[in-house]
């Protein structure tokens, strides 16, 4: 520990040997900077990360220059998956010590791998996006950038909790729990979480309440007991020993008899009278009841019959507007993404994420189902925003392929050829993708593509050169 005027090491003494100043209160901060630091260190390694950035926070609250405490804020951040906060941890720390400073090291790992810092950004937008979707009420377009978000970054604390939180909007239970059991893996501590999870388990399984019962016991006091008969008070000692004799022997004896005697000729004919007569009364209700359901059986086996055939003659009418379901179904995802068109056209994020979720939930039979009206809007549709598609997921899938992620460019390059069939280059890239990914045949069939639609290109003269090396390599 250095001296904050002079800068000379300090000793065990309560001033400076260098320059002589009061460094005891100095001392007492540095402490207690480095007591928080050593409990955030502690939380952090059994996953109360939490708890740790609450600890390491208040460390550099104390001393701003603690660069361990803000290197290891940056990791905990990193670790829930907000890698801006951590970087920005890190930047910090490097500017404070720029030589021999671990952070370089981090900061170097996420910048110099760019697809990474791609998806931290498609991360960060797709997370916003989906929190405007909660705002408009959009919980489906939500959920759905939520899963964008969490196949990006799977330690994204927030995205999961605020996926668990869609999930019980929708009473959505099971689902909900597992998103944050997920949290739980990843933050053990984190009260946001645990309020989520008691939510959850008292939905998937309720407790009955239990009643506290109390009893009232008679009021002490000076050693008597009061109770109250109508309006008289009557005070009974405590702790008086009643006198015992032959007399207590003898009364007890004559009482047991006189009991019994009663118990004989009064109570006990009484009772066996009772109990014939219930017996007989419990006979005539069973047979009561026997004759009953037999009737209710011979009415049911009618009514089974009855709905047997009701049942079969509605089966073929659900056939006979089986089509028509169809429709409806099939309509209400175009309405979605028709409305998100209309509401913001220039969201093309948005409206690609409608038209996948529209292609994701047609199944083979819906095209029996379109109408030429639902055609017509489609392809309406398509004419206000195809190039934009386009663009959107050639931009992704170029990305992708620059970082030689090619099974992730195939799809977006294939959409963006699809939204726009000039665009070469969409083309050649995905031949390119085909070649990489080791199917051979379909891109033979993209390259010839290229060279019959865009002849004379500096892509098809590239695609005739690949052609023929696949081709004499399959010689």
């Amino acid at each position: 520990m250095n001296c904050y005027n002079c800068g000379c090491r300090l000793s065990e003494y309560d001033f400076c040997t260098g320059c002589g100043v009061d460094v005891t209160l100095y001392k007492k901060i540095m402490f207690i900077s480095n007591r928080f630091y050593n409990d955030g260190l502690e939380k952090a390694s059994v996953r109360d990360l939490s708890g740790a950035i609450v600890s390491l926070r208040q460390s550099i609250k104390f001393n701003k220059n603690n660069v361990d405490a803000r290197n290891l804020l940056g990791l905990v951040y990193f670790e829930m998956g907000e890698v801006v906060t951590a970087l920005e941890e890190w930047v910090i720390s490097k500017n404070l010590r720029p030589k021999k400073n671990i952070a370089d090291d981090y900061i170097d790992l996420i910048q110099a791998n760019q697809s990474r810092l791609d998806s931290i950004n498609q991360t960060i937008k797709k997370y916003n996006q989906a929190l405007l979707y909660c705002r408009q009420d959009s919980s489906d377009l939500a959920i759905i950038q939520l899963k964008k978000v969490l196949s990006y970054n799977p330690k994204f604390v927030r995205a999961h909790q605020l996926l668990a939180l869609l999930y019980i909007n929708t009473e959505e239970w099971d689902k909900a729990q597992k998103e944050l059991y997920k949290c739980s893996q990843i933050d053990i501590n984190n009260t946001t979480t645990l309020r989520y999870q008691r939510e959850v388990e008292s939905m998937l399984s309720p407790e009955a309440a239990v009643k506290n019962t109390s009893r009232k016991k008679p009021s002490r006091g000076d050693n008597v007991v009061r109770y109250r008969s109508g309006n008289e008070t009557i005070i009974q000692p405590v702790n008086v020993k009643e006198s015992k004799g032959v007399s207590s022997l003898l009364n007890l004896g004559i009482g047991v008899i006189i009991g019994l005697a009663i118990a004989c000729f009064l109570i006990l004919p009484g009772q066996v009278q009772n109990a014939k007569a219930g017996i007989a009364d419990s006979l005539r209700e069973v047979s009561e009841q026997s004759d009953a359901k037999s009737a209710t059986i011979d009415e049911q086996e009618k009514e089974i019959q009855r709905l047997t055939k009701e049942n079969a003659e509605l089966s073929e009418q659900v056939a006979s507007y089986q089509g028509t379901d169809g429709t409806i179904r099939v309509t209400d995802g175009l309405m979605m993404a028709v409305d998100t068109y209309l509401k913001n056209p220039g969201n093309v994020e948005a409206i690609a994420a409608c038209l996948e979720a529209l292609d994701g939930e047609e199944s083979e039979e819906d095209g029996q189902y379109k109408t030429e009206a639902y055609t017509s809007l489609y392809n309406s549709l398509l004419a206000q925003v195809s190039d934009k598609l386009a663009d959107y997921y050639y931009n992704i899938g170029h990305t992708s392929y620059r970082a030689e992620e090619f099974e992730a460019a195939l799809p977006n390059l294939l959409k963006a050829y699809q939204y726009d069939e000039k665009n070469g280059d969409a083309l050649f890239y995905l031949g390119n993708c085909y070649r990489a990914t080791g199917e051979i045949d379909k891109a033979k069939e993209v390259y010839a593509k290229v060279i019959d639609d865009f002849p004379g290109t500096v892509k098809a003269n590239r695609s005739e050169t690949y052609l023929a090396e696949i081709n004499n390599a399959e010689q």
